[in-house]
């Protein structure tokens, strides 16, 4: 198998990754033009709660395969 036991837990490590990354990404430069529909910002709390996810799946994925 790809990876063999460590797959699930590379799997979440690149899916907080991107979880973190990317909110912080779309807080730090929003769109400079808004199109038709979308909002001009990112709606703050939900991409701190997004963040959080993102960090906490990171971190213990992180966790997991250094202590397996």
């Amino acid at each position: 198998m790809l990876l063999g036991d460590d797959l699930l837990p590379y799997l979440l490590l690149a899916l907080g990754g991107a979880l973190v990354f990317g909110n912080v990404l779309a807080l730090a430069r929003p769109p400079r033009e808004a199109r038709d529909g979308d909002l001009p910002r990112p709606p703050l709390g939900r991409s701190v709660v997004m963040i959080v996810i993102g960090l906490v799946t990171a971190i213990w994925a992180l966790a997991s395969l250094i202590s397996g």
